[in-house]
């Protein structure tokens, strides 16, 4: 993997340089499930829901954002949207003069809810931003994970969604690094979504400055098998997704989530809260295990829960040209 920890402009390029009026990009961005457990801050898994957004140059300036499905009249709809200043950090990067944009979006990927929608949101811009740059200045792999981890401020979410499978990534003295890998064909998601929400702000402000030792040790242990689990032993899921670093000292902001993950495990599935929770993800090692959980929360649920079967998303952020002859995202 190359890693291109620079921050500057693009090399060779100046603010004279300039996306063409009319150069339109289609993106697409999987939703993702961090930490999986133990796995806290490293670990994430890109799922087969998609926000896709068709970002399109005009000769005016500022920016103009429609959007349909999740967010509809909720998200801003000028500069200040995430989508757009995400292509603003990109542009800004390559060290091209800043266009006037035209950005609709058709969103899945449910809000506030553990499912990586910003991360989402940001990749969309930054590979919106590679797309409309194509010829101009080249945005690289590395680059476009380091511009996403300082926009998110961590990479569990942002890898997956930009390199799709199951991800590691970590941070260095230079800047974020990943390691992407295969998942077993057997393991089978099912996230449970509820109508409720919560913010990882909150999430991250219940937990600790510190664990003790026996704790830490644990979750390496567990981490490492889960690795295994996902990408080689799927039968050991319900082991290592154990986990004393984050979802206990959580547990009271969303103690139905809790309740249900607890129950789910009794009854041998490998449930966890997906990243910074209100929904649950169940990581089953048959497609039969999915039916299971559904109907134990179905009648064990307190709230409405979605359920939501999906499969692991091999590929990633994808970008590709878009006319206006086309139509907008489906």
């Amino acid at each position: 993997m190359s890693q291109d920890r620079s921050s500057g402009p693009g090399e060779g390029t100046t603010a004279r340089n300039a996306v063409p009026a009319g150069r339109a990009v289609r993106v697409r961005v999987p939703a993702t499930s961090a930490n999986l457990g133990p796995g806290f801050d490293s670990l994430g898994l890109a799922l087969s829901l998609y926000d896709e957004v068709v970002v399109r140059v005009r000769p005016e300036p500022g920016a103009t954002v429609t959007v349909d499905g999740v967010g509809a009249g909720e998200v801003a709809t000028d500069d200040s949207n995430l989508v757009v200043r995400a292509v603003r950090r990109g542009l800004e990067h390559a060290g091209v003069t800043q266009p006037g944009l035209d950005l609709h979006a058709r969103n899945a990927i449910p809000h506030g809810r553990g499912l990586g929608s910003s991360a989402a949101a940001i990749v969309a811009g930054l590979m919106a931003a590679r797309g409309l740059l194509e010829g101009i200045v080249d945005l690289e792999a590395s680059t476009l994970l380091t511009l996403a981890t300082e926009m998110e401020g961590h990479p569990d979410n942002v890898a997956p969604a930009l390199f799709g499978g199951l991800t590691i990534a970590w941070m260095t003295a230079e800047g974020p690094a990943y390691k992407r890998l295969l998942v077993h064909r057997g393991v089978s998601p099912v996230v449970f979504v509820p109508t409720s929400t919560l913010s990882t702000k909150l999430a991250r402000s219940l937990q600790p400055a510190s664990v003790p030792h026996e704790d830490a040790a644990f979750n390496v242990s567990r981490s490492a098998l889960l690795v295994a689990a996902l990408i080689q032993s799927p039968e050991l899921l319900l082991a290592a997704t154990e986990d004393r670093l984050h979802q206990a000292y959580r547990a009271s902001a969303m103690p139905e989530t809790d309740a249900l993950i607890r129950l789910l495990r009794q009854h041998g599935l490998a449930a966890v809260v997906s990243g910074a929770g209100p929904s649950l993800l169940v990581l089953g090692s048959d497609p039969a295990q999915r039916l299971t959980a559904a109907d134990l929360v179905r009648r064990h649920g307190e709230s409405d829960w979605r359920a939501l079967m999906l499969a692991v998303d091999l590929g990633g952020a994808t970008v590709n040209p878009h006319s206006a002859l086309e139509a907008e995202p489906a």
